[in-house]
């Protein structure tokens, strides 16, 4: 019983309609599920991914108009997509400066290639090369060349104030395997510890730093809610008997329909999720039309005229 890698990751917008141009028109995701959060249904829960909405690529984004987050500590401080190849960065570089996106220089970092960039918000975004492992599904509508497309997300940075009992949690708790170190980007008097899951590689991995020093954190737009990993279908009991026998505070088991989850919050203060694979986005939609009407979950059903009546347009 191990988490696989990725599941997904949610961040908060305060600008909806911005942020669904900048995700599907320039950085070339596909929205795959235009939904609400089942727990605020006056908000809607928009989901970016690749073509078929596979486990480990969708960001997905609450729409909290609230003001921009404080960055400090504890928060999940850095998300990474990946992307093929040196060809490509040098592809994102030029569109992401072309369309005035403030963006970095193309690095190694951790012994990969990497791009900084924020999305108009302030999230804190990268590219990282996955040197073109594993399956891939281009979306064939995206503005973004096929073999330049986000293929799913990377590994995924959290700032925590103090590092021996998160790190307690992530090896006992959820069996990751603390793997190297490399120095903090921003700030070299800082290491980030790299842990992986299950097989590892850059969609199997938590990045780790320590930082004390840093202000108290407050959630807002430009920030990340969670970050959520996988596990089989058929693992989701065994992992909520799991939390529960170590005496780790969760969520209960949670039904989202698309998926099933467990939430708890790692020593540090972060927000975790345990997510399984499936059953998956095309349960309830065409993958051809995946994104293109709002869809909700079975139990918000008969309340789907009220539901949408409070949405705003997002076109």
């Amino acid at each position: 019983m191990e988490l696989t890698g990725i599941h997904h990751l949610t961040a908060i917008s305060a600008q909806i309609r911005e942020n669904k141009r900048f995700y599907t028109e320039t950085i070339g995701m596909r929205l795959v599920k235009r939904s609400v959060n089942q727990d605020d249904v006056s908000a809607y829960h928009l989901f970016y991914a690749d073509a078929k909405g596979s486990p480990g690529t969708d960001v997905t984004f609450f729409d909290w108009p609230i003001p921009p987050e404080r960055r400090g500590v504890p928060s999940i401080s850095r998300t990474a997509l990946r992307i093929d190849g040196a060809e490509a960065f040098t592809y994102w570089r030029e569109r992401l400066t072309e369309l005035g996106v403030t963006v970095g220089d193309v690095h190694e970092r951790d012994g990969r290639i990497t791009l900084d960039f924020e999305d108009p918000e302030g999230q804190r975004l990268t590219f990282v090369d996955d040197g073109g492992a594993g399956e891939s599904f281009p979306w064939a509508e995206s503005p973004v060349p096929a073999a330049f497309q986000v293929r799913g997300l990377g590994p995924i940075t959290i700032t925590v104030p103090r590092l021996d009992r998160t790190d307690e949690l992530l090896r006992l708790a959820l069996s990751m395997h603390r793997v190297r170190s490399y120095p903090h980007p921003d700030d070299p008097a800082h290491t980030v510890r790299v842990y992986a899951m299950g097989a590892g590689g850059p969609g199997a991995e938590l990045h780790v730093v320590e930082r004390p020093g840093l202000p108290i954190a407050r959630q807002g737009a430009g920030g990340v809610h969670h970050v959520a990993f996988r596990i089989p279908d058929a693992d989701y009991d065994a992992w909520a008997d799991h939390l529960d026998r170590l005496g780790i505070g969760n969520s209960g088991k949670v039904d989202r329909f698309w998926f099933r989850s467990l939430y708890f919050r790692e020593p540090g203060g972060n927000l975790f999720e345990i997510a399984t694979d499936g059953p998956g986005f095309a349960i309830d939609e065409d993958e051809a039309t995946l994104g293109e009407k709002v869809v909700l979950a079975p139990f918000l059903e008969p309340h789907r005229d009220v539901i949408v009546a409070n949405l705003k347009p997002l076109e």
